[in-house]
């Protein structure tokens, strides 16, 4: 196959594309507009791969994705660009309605036109695979609040956004959705969970209290660190993806979890654990805990059900958060130089020396 990735040099994009090119024989054309968080160090040790391309492309440019896609001929797209940052999206919702509503809705068109003029085999074949988040569904009961079983997020289960972020993804959602409905696009949707793991932005979670523990910064958590999380790992999480977009059926959707809740103190904790075993300092990082005001509108619990894709496409995660997480403290510590350049700017200029001055 021939895969198109929106997104690819993020940070589940960066993941999927290397395991396309180091697992499997299929190609793979990178399109990536190269924000603060798209990153092609992520990808040296694919990039030289005669089966790699990358296009320095925006996907709301409905113009230049239509050119792509003529000119590569891709079987299927993969689209994972999108603004993803929580935080970001209360601060400034505009580049989210832009990039997941808007791009959406204009790679949707390119791929209805490139698809509409396929032979009538490679029509029948093609997959439009639409990669998504957990928080579409909003929040759930939180164990503090009830008793007896706790409900997970099911494929069915109703859409209540909370944030700009998971609003804007909604959104994206239901374009893809309509499309397939009204114009016949044969699309897949897929929900995740947290994805955690190497070459993870330095914002979120868990990159953040690394490096704020070894630099002796205070550790934030929100509010008491009660909110609960489902996390999983981000190259669990690749597997997945390619699982879907080369054995699901049109029409589906199926969402991707972990297995692992955990509340958000929980999780810093743990890092901390390790760190203290991998990297001895003079007192535990425990120490660094510092409790911030809580995030506006901040769901309590997520939680996936993801036996459907056990079930139908027989994958299930092969890292516990336990394997998966002591991989990623591992990486970060062996890759310092990777986050000291993503950290200081360095690499964003080499962008706008390389890429940004050439459009």
């Amino acid at each position: 196959m021939k895969i198109l990735v929106t997104g690819g040099a993020g940070f589940i994009g960066s993941a999927v594309v290397r395991h396309i090119i180091n697992d499997t024989q299929d190609e793979v054309i990178n399109v990536d507009k190269l924000t603060y968080a798209g990153n092609l160090e992520s990808l040296q040790a694919v990039s030289r791969d005669h089966r790699y391309t990358f296009c320095h492309l925006d996907i709301c440019d409905g113009v230049a994705m239509a050119a792509v896609l003529a000119e590569h001929q891709p079987d299927a797209i993969m689209h994972l660009a999108a603004e993803s940052h929580v935080d970001r999206s209360i601060t400034g919702p505009a580049e989210f309605v832009q990039t997941n509503v808007v791009g959406t809705y204009a790679l949707l068109e390119a791929c209805r036109q490139y698809w509409t003029n396929l032979p009538e085999a490679r029509k029948k074949a093609f997959r439009f695979h639409h990669i998504s988040t957990d928080e579409v569904y909003g929040d759930l009961p939180h164990p503090d609040e009830m008793t007896g079983e706790l409900p997970l997020f099911t494929e069915t289960t109703p859409y209540a956004p909370s944030s700009p972020y998971s609003s804007t993804k909604a959104a994206s959602d239901h374009l893809v959705r309509a499309w397939s409905r009204t114009y016949g696009l044969p699309v897949v949707v897929t929900n995740c969970s947290n994805n955690y793991g190497p070459y993870h932005f330095p914002e979120k979670l868990i990159p953040l209290i690394i490096s704020n523990a070894l630099e002796g910064k205070p550790l934030p958590i929100y509010g008491k660190g009660e909110q609960i999380r489902d996390w999983l790992y981000v190259e669990d999480h690749a597997r997945a993806l390619y699982t879907v977009v080369t054995k699901a059926e049109t029409g589906t959707t199926y969402n991707i979890g972990g297995h692992n809740e955990k509340r958000n103190l929980e999780v810093v904790i743990k890092v901390c654990e390790l760190l203290d075993e991998l990297r001895p300092a003079d007192k535990p990082y425990a120490g660094q805990i510092t409790y911030v005001a809580d995030r506006p509108g901040h769901d309590l619990r997520y939680a996936i059900d993801a036996s459907k894709i056990e079930r139908e496409l027989g994958w299930k995660p092969q890292e516990s958060f336990e394997t998966g997480l002591r991989k990623t403290v591992q990486w970060y510590l062996d890759n310092q130089q990777w986050v000291n350049h993503v950290k200081s700017g360095e690499y964003q200029n080499w962008i706008l020396e390389n890429y940004k001055n050439r459009d």
